[in-house]
């Protein structure tokens, strides 16, 4: 699995572990090994811009999904890929730390755990799920409440 990241944000992260539970997220939903992804933290003011862009919205987000070919995610050996096997370019996931900590202080659990949170709900996003509806919702906090309990349960070891 091929996962960069890059902290444009002016805030320290712990990038190491936002890569782990991508990887860990990627993993546990089969997507093939080569595939690849792209991890972007920015400040508030580029956060605000791009959901203007791109979502229409007002200020900043928490994050974004850019999918970068929804026919080509190849989800592992057991489904055909519709790019012919070749390892799948996943997107971007857009994450704002800033952002991310003042929901983390309402939530009361640290930023670090929002940022992975935030993460795993930017790798569904990208394999397709969606909140629009509250069957959809209810699928996708529940597969991201699994994963992320999941993943916290390997780094306690």
């Amino acid at each position: 699995m091929s996962i960069e990241i890059a902290n444009e944000s002016g805030v320290e992260v712990d990038t190491d572990a936002v890569l782990a539970v991508a990887r860990y997220a990627l993993d546990e939903m089969g997507v093939n090994p080569l595939a690849e992804l792209s991890v972007l933290l920015v400040d508030i003011d580029y956060m605000t811009e791009l959901n203007h862009r791109w979502m229409g919205g007002d200020g900043p987000t928490d994050v974004l999904a850019f999918p970068m070919d929804e026919g080509s995610v190849d989800h592992g050996p057991g489904e055909a890929s519709a790019s012919g096997g070749e390892p799948a370019l996943l997107g971007d996931i857009v994450l704002c730390p800033e952002v991310a900590a003042k929901q983390a202080a309402t939530a009361g659990h640290a930023p670090a755990d929002e940022l992975h949170l935030l993460t795993v709900h930017g790798v569904l996003h990208l394999l397709g799920y969606d909140h629009a509806e509250p069957e959809e919702e209810r699928e996708m906090f529940e597969l991201q409440a699994r994963l992320l309990a999941g993943w916290r349960s390997t780094r306690s070891r």
